[in-house]
């Protein structure tokens, strides 16, 4: 019989958090390849933990994860962002002192300086700034800066933790179009809830720890009792 068709990345049974403090209890979630999921919940109950934990970040005391069949769990952070995983973590990490330019080539790992031009490509914006300190840039550019830059690495499975953070509506439209035009696996955690099920194909909610629902996107958005049950919010008709 043909081997069964796995997905990009899988996760499974992982318990993982900071010192002694466990946060993560069994979380497991697979994403296909090209799929998009989103790590929805409330405040607290570890969605940024489960970011941190796949790129190394954390204290993992049990489970697994595979990026196209290859366990990543005995990796350093370094080496799984050189296996395929990009990571934009929610404090952006924008170099202040170097321009936009140059903290796009700390992103290009040895890839050569032409290719600078997909960034900008993307964001046009960060063309017409690529002189600029990243410390004069707004926080919309500042965001886009930061997706370009893991962009550039070329990774198989982008990684973004709450993206819209703080930015102006037609700065979230922008970001989310231009993240809608990629061809790559995503895993997004995101505050705007309505803008994460536009997005995605398939959505896992986390409670303490521990995923309580895992489902299509769609069937979400139309099941109010799902999302107050675990967001403590519904959305507009």
């Amino acid at each position: 019989m043909p081997a069964a068709t796995k997905g990009l990345l899988e996760v499974a049974g992982l318990t993982a958090g900071y010192g002694e403090t466990l946060i993560l209890e069994g979380v497991g979630f697979t994403v296909p390849p090209g799929g998009r999921l989103a790590l929805l919940g409330r405040n607290g109950v570890g969605k940024t933990t489960t970011l941190a934990t796949l790129v190394g970040q954390t204290t993992r005391r049990a489970g697994s994860i595979r990026l196209d069949g290859t366990e990543l769990t005995g990796m350093t952070a370094s080496s799984r962002a050189l296996a395929g995983l990009g990571y934009v973590p929610q404090t952006r990490d924008v170099f202040r002192s170097l321009t936009v330019e140059e903290n796009l080539v700390t992103g290009l790992k040895g890839r050569p300086r032409s290719a600078l031009e997909e960034a900008y490509g993307l964001f046009p914006r960060l063309g017409e700034r690529r002189r600029n300190g990243g410390g004069e840039l707004s926080g919309g550019e500042q965001q886009m800066l930061s997706v370009a830059r893991a962009l550039l690495g070329q990774p198989s499975v982008l990684l973004l933790d709450e993206p819209l953070e703080g930015l102006a509506p037609v700065i979230c439209d922008q970001l989310m179009a231009a993240l809608s035009r990629l061809s790559m696996t995503i895993i997004l955690v995101e505050q705007q809830v309505d803008r994460a099920l536009d997005f995605a194909e398939r959505i896992v909610f986390l409670d303490r720890g521990r995923v309580v629902h895992d489902g299509p996107a769609a069937a979400a958005r139309d099941d109010q009792a799902l999302l107050e049950r675990h967001l403590g919010v519904a959305l507009a008709g």
